[in-house]
């Protein structure tokens, strides 16, 4: 989107360019197939023994110490030849199903939106439906099994053009349906010999919309920066996400700046404002000129700290639909693209996060005690915590910087530590804290590795060996060892792989903007893009082994699926077999008929809806293998 292009950090801290400019006059670097690396990164070689982690999707749990083998990566790659056009493409050793694409029915009674141009949904029928701009996802399982569960989905945002079919909107209506197609879904699906479809009527089934009430956790909650609180309502733009091992999601406010606007011009924005993008005209959803709902209106003083009231991590519960979503306020507020459970020391809960803005931060929250002590005192391992910004040094460590109002740097800001939270990219402006290029996903390795996608920086104005581009149109991947089994404050880091060195002529694994990212428990990394691809390609899911082969640093990485033309790839999830993969193509087409019409056939016509891509291996297996 245009808006990816902005950046709100005058703060003027040291830039990661300037820190990895300076590394490579201290370290060896060399490069492999996949990107620059370093030859003394820390991670151990698989001969080693370590710790084993056993995740599905993005959290991870230590079972114990075990030898950990190397997850075969054995497929047919799609070739560069077959990676475009209006419909996707996939491994021949591989098939793909398509599953509830927007407007699919969570309840009976209603139709099918099929992307006819001249039927939208009504507002009230978007409410049951399946939303817009599918993104990060988890899937719940029965009891462990394969078979059935609920799929938790993020539904980021819909363009007016694609769900209006028109620039703006023209009444309350528009606006009602807008925000109806953002949100969350909690899908109930079963497969059967017919594949996986949706469990109609079942009662987990449930749309969460900007309209839905919500509550409020943590330092900031009953504080003046959110009141009044009572009949706070909504979470929109909700990109990546997470899971708790308690069995709860966790979705990520990004964007959210952009669905506030000045509809009278008489707002004159903050400091605070200022610095997390707030602006008079916003992304153009009109939502501020709804003549009842004033809430994302700047200028309105009915709806007072209705944007403090965004920009958080949001926790729901799939199995308890009767159950409010929770804005977890210790974990800040930022623009959230994702968040990595894992477990650490002491039973202890991490959360890494990045903040998804050229020049912002990666941040991470350590809970206070052992997640599983606090759950049974009634008490949310979320709610009591550090946060933590970091700081990436030349010499190769780095350091989590605490935002806490003990610093005298940020008592001198701010007045309490809700302030600090609420505030969080302006403190970590005022700690020195590193501006990144565009923080996304974050996933945990089983050998405790944290990585982390990069994923383009537009306006970087000098090369330097770890980002040999001017800009830096490619990204890469940034990889980091914490100290203290996640809970130090510090931290050894190094460069995974630069983009733009997969582009070589003939190479059939070239890949640009890096944007989803996990790491399944046999070592195989699935990267998802979101950007211009060279060579014509659609956007991907590529998959490749963070581990070397021998000790070399020549990673071999394969291209899995191809989307649609305009798509991002994106959110990634699999049963707990891992035989079953869950994706998304997002804004196929950009929402224009004319560049494709997925998942219906080509035929310049039929408004393309996004889709969530069921992926399985041709005579079974694990994904990715």
């Amino acid at each position: 989107m245009s808006h990816d292009e902005d950046s709100c950090n005058s703060s003027g801290n040291r830039t990661f360019a300037e820190v990895v400019q300076a590394a490579s006059s201290r370290r060896s670097f060399l490069t492999g197939t996949v990107g620059l690396a370093a030859a003394t990164f820390i991670a151990p070689s698989l001969g080693q023994t370590m710790t084993l982690t056993q995740n599905n999707g993005l959290g991870s749990r230590n079972v114990g110490e075990t030898r950990l083998r190397k997850g075969r990566i054995n497929f047919s790659p799609v070739p560069v030849s077959e990676g475009s056009g209006p419909m996707p493409s996939i491994s021949s050793d591989y098939e793909y199903q398509v599953l509830i694409p927007w407007g699919t029915p969570l309840q009976s009674g209603i139709a099918e939106y099929t992307g006819d141009p001249n039927t939208r949904p009504s507002a009230a029928d978007q409410e049951r439906m399946v939303g817009v701009g599918h993104d990060g996802m988890h899937f719940f399982p029965f009891d462990g099994k394969n078979k059935e569960g609920i799929l938790a989905i993020n539904h980021e945002f819909g363009r007016n053009s694609h769900v209006l079919g028109k620039s703006a909107p023209e009444d309350d209506e528009d606006i009602r349906l807008s925000q109806a197609a953002h949100g969350v879904a909690m899908v109930h699906i079963r497969r059967s010999m017919q594949g996986w479809k949706v469990v109609v009527d079942s009662p987990y089934n449930r749309r969460i919309t900007p309209n839905t009430p919500v509550l409020f956790s943590g330092p900031a909650r009953g504080t003046p920066l959110l009141a009044p609180e009572s009949g706070a309502k909504g979470t929109v733009n909700n990109c990546s996400s997470g899971f708790t091992p308690w069995g709860t999601y966790l979705t990520c406010e990004e964007n959210f700046n952009g669905y506030f606007g000045d509809s009278q011009g008489s707002w004159t924005p903050t400091e605070e404002q200022e610095r997390y993008g707030f602006s008079p005209e916003g992304f153009g959803y009109g939502w501020e000129t709804h003549t009842t709902d004033r809430r994302f209106d700047l200028g309105s003083a009915e709806h007072p700290n209705e944007d403090n009231r965004f920009g958080w991590v949001v926790e729901i519960d799939p199995m308890a639909p009767d159950q409010p979503p929770v804005k977890r306020t210790a974990l800040g507020r930022f623009k959230h693209e994702g968040v990595a459970i894992v477990e650490g020391k002491d039973g202890r809960i991490v959360a890494y996060m990045g903040d998804d803005q050229r020049f912002d931060y990666i941040y991470k929250f350590v809970s206070a005690r052992n997640w599983q002590e606090m759950r049974a005192e009634g008490l949310s391992p979320l709610d009591q915590g550090r946060l933590y910004v970091a700081r990436f040094n030349e010499d190769g460590t780095g350091e989590w910087l605490w935002l806490t109002i003990n610093d005298p740097v940020l008592a001198a800001r701010f007045n309490s530590q809700a302030e600090v939270l609420t505030y969080a990219r302006v403190a970590a402006d005022l700690l020195g804290a590193t501006p990144m290029d565009r923080p996304e996903w974050t996933t945990v390795a089983p050998n405790g590795d944290v990585y982390c996608t990069l994923t383009n920086n537009s306006r970087r104005e000098e090369p330097n060996p770890a980002n040999p581009l001017t800009p830096n149109e490619d990204g890469h991947i940034i990889r980091w060892r914490d100290k203290g089994q996640h809970v130090g404050k510090r931290f050894t880091w190094d460069i995974f792989s630069i983009a733009q060195d997969t582009h070589a002529e003939g190479d059939e694994r070239t890949f640009s903007d890096p944007d989803g990212l996990w790491v399944d428990p046999g070592g195989r990394m699935f990267i998802q893009t979101d950007g211009g691809q060279m060579k014509g390609l659609n956007n991907q899911m590529l998959v490749c082994s963070v581990y070397d082969e021998g000790g070399s640093q020549n990673l071999d990485i394969k291209r899995l699926f191809t989307g649609v033309t305009g798509d991002e790839i994106t959110g990634l999830t699999t049963t707990p077999d891992r035989r079953t993969m869950f994706i998304n193509t997002q804004h196929p087409g950009n929402g224009d008929p004319l560049a494709s019409n997925f998942p219906a056939e080509p035929d310049g016509v039929t408004i393309p809806r996004d889709s969530t891509i069921v992926i399985t291996r041709k005579g079974g297996g694990v994904v990715g293998s």
